[in-house]
């Protein structure tokens, strides 16, 4: 076992890290389990940020761990013939997809990676060049997904030019649209189909179009879910025109927000539903899942990767989808997400000046602050004279405490990612840590 002495040392490394990575906490992690990491230091953490949506069944979850072990035995390799886990783990997916027509599957390794096999997939499908997509949306780094993302600059500062052909459009969230947190879904998603209408006759008609893409649950630009009638909107236009919806799961899917993919509150198909993250708890693995008759006019070898579907990683993805079934973990995720909008609601309803807007689904859940500052305050109205930078200092202050989570987009929000099979102790506990960060902040003003 490492020392003190050791750890430090090899800390030291930590200057060797490429600057552009980010972390939340110093020292070193050393080991997980369930809903809770320890560093190196001692220090023990709940931790409600899952590795960024990633480790949903906990960390180390045991049978999954052990499929991933013993795979490691068999197979851990193989990118020139079919193995066994890849073809399994299709077996096991197909009978929960949102669609039955969802019925063609290519594994990746990241969700960035699966947004460009997805874009790629469309233009090729389509014969069309343009894309489009939402502000405030988060789906990727690399230069596709750079380019389709719209929640923060500093993802594409400096790197211009991106992939052309790509449009932009309002999601339905009141501050996108100048409104406030109670302004009516109706009039939101009136107000973004409208745009979208326009945009189609004045920047990029409809022959040009090949997809347009969304997060069912808007992710890094907010934790935002977009209202049926909208998605309900978007698959009437691209129907009408033969353009492909492109559902980015890579965040919302996998039981996060209550079902196993969020779109299936809307009803909506998919013609393109891209998953990552909490596919396979930790392993690095994405999928690209669409239909046979778009896929069909791929030609052999245009898709694909060195490490694309991983064995190891498959028998991973194939013991969480058992697992969730095994331990009903959509319920779980259910009732403790009526726990923690309780909490959070009593929250804001204790300190309504402070807290604008507690929303999200299932375990994807956000609480927005009121600040004096952020984008275009001198028309925002919502802008308030209170605590500014509220939700970096809650959240440090939830870290001091002994809680790991994260903030996101460019307004005042943290996020909320527990496990999806986080007990009802270790959900009131992070509850009470958070409110206690809240009103000290508070305090302090």
């Amino acid at each position: 076992m490492a020392t003190s002495s050791d750890s430090s040392s090899l800390l030291s490394y930590g200057s060797n890290v490429t600057k552009g990575v980010g972390r939340i906490t110093e020292g070193i992690m050393t080991s997980g389990k369930g809903s809770y990491v320890e560093y190196d230091d001692g220090r023990k953490m709940l931790d409600f940020t899952c590795g960024i949506g990633v480790t949903s069944m906990g960390h180390c979850h045991p049978k999954i761990s052990k499929a991933a072990a013993d795979q490691c035995m068999n197979v851990v390799h193989c990118s020139i013939a079919f193995h066994e886990p890849y073809l399994r783990l299709i077996q096991k997916l197909l009978p929960i997809m949102p669609d039955p027509s969802l019925d063609s599957f290519f594994f990746w390794n990241s969700g960035s990676e699966a947004i460009e096999a997805a874009l790629k997939m469309a233009r090729i499908a389509t014969g069309r060049q343009n894309i489009i997509c939402m502000q405030g949306a988060y789906h990727g780094r690399t230069f596709g997904a750079m380019a389709v993302t719209r929640s923060k600059t500093i993802y594409s500062k400096g790197v211009a030019p991106l992939m052309p052909g790509v449009f932009t459009i309002p999601f339905p969230f009141w501050h996108q649209l100048g409104g406030k947190p109670d302004m009516p879904d109706d009039a939101q998603v009136a107000q973004c189909l409208y745009q979208l209408d326009l945009l189609l006759a004045q920047q990029t008609a409809p022959a040009d179009t090949a997809a347009i893409i969304i997060e069912p649950v808007l992710g890094e630009g907010g934790y935002v879910p977009a209202p049926r009638a909208f998605l309900e909107g978007l698959r009437a236009v691209c129907d009408k025109h033969g353009i492909l919806l492109i559902v980015d799961e890579v965040q919302s899917g996998f039981s996060r927000t209550g079902k196993f993919f969020a779109i299936e509150y809307s009803g909506v198909r998919p013609d393109i539903m891209v998953v990552a993250k909490g596919l396979a708890n930790g392993f690095p693995l994405s999928g690209v899942i669409s239909r046979k008759e778009i896929t069909d006019k791929l030609t052999p070898g245009s898709m694909g990767g060195t490490y694309a579907g991983n064995a190891v990683s498959c028998a991973a993805a194939c013991a969480v989808v058992d697992a969730m079934h095994e331990e009903n973990v959509l319920t779980n995720v259910n009732t403790r997400s009526e726990e923690l909008f309780s909490a959070l609601n009593a929250l804001k309803s204790a300190h309504p000046q402070h807290i604008l807007d507690v929303r999200g689904r299932g375990l994807m859940v956000a609480v927005e602050f009121a600040t004096p500052g952020g984008p275009g305050a001198a028309r925002d109205a919502v802008a308030a004279p209170v605590a500014a930078t509220m939700a970096s200092r809650v959240a440090k202050k939830c870290i001091a405490r002994g809680m790991l989570i994260l903030t996101t987009s460019v307004y005042e929000v943290v996020r909320f990612i527990p496990p999806l099979n986080i007990s009802a102790a270790d959900l009131a506990k992070g509850a009470a840590i958070f409110r206690e960060a809240v009103e000290e902040v508070i305090r302090e003003g």
